[in-house]
């Protein structure tokens, strides 16, 4: 559907009603389990947990920053209008992607959603052959599909994922049944389509970013999409497929997949085939699925506080504070020190992890439970809140603290804290930053205007490229030593001709009629001029990328700014805008602020800057204008290439 490029409209936030209400609607038309209704002998405790588990499935289907923006599109021969609208979010640690589609009453998870949420939909196998031509649009024909059996949820209508033999669980299609898949017995010999693509990796909206970059790579591996047998079998059975690029039916408009010849068939034994839908959630982690006892709960987050005061003491053994900044309140305390090293693994899991299920039911008397251990020490402040003041990074419970095995970053289910652990699941989990380590370099080029054409026509050059000072520098010599200009006495003088005089000195200013009066003018200043008279253009290189792999962009290099203010009376707060032009990633650049700061952080669009080519802002609480260099400085952006302004400094009287 979306092999051509469809029109989005401006994104606008979803209201915390209306992404209940669309996750509702997911839940529903995908029957994903809940936790049950609440106990009648204990209905407070019970609908506490019910709302928790709710509350973190509905994350999980749809971040709580979803935005949404109607589309439309064209699709098929008679180029059909389909309009709809798109749901666009980001998990932490990735930048936003389109989460889901809705046409009329209908939603459709894209790939992103499918990577995240394992067993969403059935899944459906097919060779890697025929998957490349459902990359391409195709449709799927009945003898492509591997199997029977098939998940009894494949029925006429639903939406199904497919995956490749080869990658077997790894979704990499999102279609729509227009069989009943599941009642099939047999296969082979059959006709006609079982699968209508909607969505692909490698259309349109999979590539569809903010910042105008490509889609993201599809992992080599999923845990929770693993099927209970192996695929040899059904390795075995496809082995009488093979693909023809012709339609397998006059105007069908799919993959043709007919047999081989009896000579080339191999017979094999039919046994039981992958049905795609049964198989273990996420890595696995020591940690049983049942429901924990409040003793249990309460050592999983002592440990877990444990974990991330560890964490930070070995990570930033050179800093005082380890990378914290006090005093940190207790909302950070939970999310940074805490919530990132909980090894949840599993949706059932996040509804008993929870701090309201512990002895001490709030952060508050949690961290007091530390301080009375002499771990911390903590201060009340006005309105009831508590902070950490300090900690004593050297007790032998924080420098004997041995790390557990967390779920590691490339599952559905876990958060990098520090060592890859695990946040609420509905928090999902970040992919590594691709910014990280990389090297930059700006390259400043100048594109010739049209009446500065005969100095390059002299020399063989054409004055539509773009050139770099120091190449215009020897084109400008060689017309000025073929037109003879060059002063026998001072050869750093250049005697002016009607071109230079008309192209480059236009007696706009004082100094060019001084010059247009000399008839002469310093050689150094003839090229400066020229400089300055052409259009500029810039690129940012990447690595080991050249200039002639990436477009160059007009007008000048942009800088990253940095700004800081006070909001609120006396609070303060440091924002950062202009990287993405630098291949930094707003999001993740933020989770990591985060965590170094032990601050609240937030990503936004830029006051002012344009909805279809949006710059986003990142903020972060407090004075963090040395943490986000840092931070830049990690990613390859020069200390030269930042721009700060401090509006917290009164002005000069």
């Amino acid at each position: 559907m979306f092999r051509k490029k469809p029109n989005i409209k401006a994104l606008a936030p979803l209201r915390s009603s209306d992404r209940r209400k669309v996750a509702d609607q997911i839940i529903a038309q995908f029957q994903v389990d809940v936790p049950p209704k609440p106990d009648d002998h204990n209905p407070e405790s019970s609908q506490e947990t019910a709302l928790i588990g709710i509350g973190a499935i509905r994350n999980a289907l749809l971040p709580d920053n979803t935005q949404s923006a109607r589309f439309t599109t064209t699709v098929g021969k008679d180029l059909k209008q389909v309009s709809g609208t798109v749901y666009v979010g980001a998990h932490p640690g990735e930048e936003q992607r389109v989460l889901w589609i809705k046409i009329e009453d209908r939603l459709i998870p894209t790939v992103y959603t499918l990577w995240r949420n394992p067993k969403l939909t059935p899944l459906l196998h097919t060779p890697d052959v025929v998957l490349q031509k459902l990359r391409g649009g195709a449709d799927l024909m009945t003898p492509g599909l591997a199997g029977p059996p098939f998940s009894q949820k494949a029925t006429k209508g639903s939406i199904v994922a497919i995956a490749s033999l080869e990658k077997p669980t790894v979704p990499m299609v999102v279609g729509t049944c227009v069989i009943d898949v599941a009642s099939l017995r047999e296969v082979q010999g059959a006709k006609g389509h079982a699968v209508r693509g909607e969505h692909w990796d490698g259309d349109e909206i999979w590539s569809w970013t903010q910042g105008g970059g490509t889609g993201r790579k599809a992992p080599d591996e999923i845990s929770g999409w693993e099927s209970n047998n192996g695929t040899d079998d059904l390795e075995e059975q496809m082995d009488h497929v093979t693909v023809d690029d012709s339609d397998d039916e006059p105007g069908g408009g799919g993959v043709a997949v007919g047999l081989k010849s009896q000579d080339e068939h191999v017979a094999v034994k039919r046994n039981d085939y992958v049905e795609g839908e049964d198989g273990k959630p996420y890595e696995e982690v020591k940690m049983e699925d049942q429901e924990f006892s409040t003793k249990e709960i309460d050592d999983i987050f002592w440990n877990a506080f444990l974990y991330g005061l560890h964490h930070y003491r070995d990570t930033n053994r050179s800093d005082p504070h380890h990378g914290l900044e006090f005093p940190i309140n207790q909302s950070a305390v939970i999310s940074s020190l805490v919530l990132p090293f909980l090894p949840i693994t599993k949706p059932t899991q996040a509804a008993s992890l929870n701090v309201k299920k512990t002895s001490w039911k709030n952060a508050k008397k949690f961290i007091k439970a530390f301080d009375k251990a002499r771990l911390l020490k903590s201060k009340d402040r006005d309105g009831g809140e508590c902070v950490v003041m300090d900690v004593d990074f050297e007790d032998p419970a924080i420098t004997g603290f041995v790390p557990y095995k967390l779920p590691k970053k490339e599952t559905a289910g876990g958060e990098s804290g520090g060592g890859g652990g695990g946040k609420a699941i509905a928090a999902g989990a970040p992919l590594s930053d691709s910014s990280v380590g990389q090297k930059l370099s700006k390259m400043e080029l100048f594109k010739p205007k049209e009446q500065l054409a005969p100095l390059f026509t002299s020399s063989s050059a054409s004055h539509h490229d773009l050139y770099l000072p120091a190449e215009l520098r020897p084109i400008i010599y060689s017309y000025l030593e073929l037109e003879n200009l060059i002063s026998g006495t001072n050869r750093r003088l250049v005697n002016l001709d009607p071109v230079l005089a008309n192209a480059v000195f236009d007696g706009s200013s004082p100094l060019d009629r001084e010059v247009l009066a000399k008839g002469s003018v310093p050689r150094d200043a003839l090229v400066d001029r020229v400089l300055k008279s052409c259009s500029p253009f810039y690129v940012i290189l990447r690595s080991d990328e050249t200039r002639d792999e990436i477009k160059a962009k007009a007008g000048h290099a942009p800088k990253i700014h940095i700004t800081l203010e006070t909001r609120s009376g006396n609070k303060v707060v440091t924002k950062m805008s202009g990287v993405e032009a630098f291949h930094v990633h707003p999001q993740p650049l933020a989770d990591e602020l985060q965590k170094t700061c032990a601050s609240s952080t937030s990503v936004g669009q830029l006051a002012g800057s344009s909805p279809k080519k949006p710059v986003m802002e990142v903020m972060v609480q407090g004075p963090q204008k040395d943490a986000m260099i840092k931070a830049l400085e990690k990613r390859g952006v020069h200390r030269q290439w930042i721009e700060i302004n401090d509006k917290t400094k009164g002005k000069k009287k």
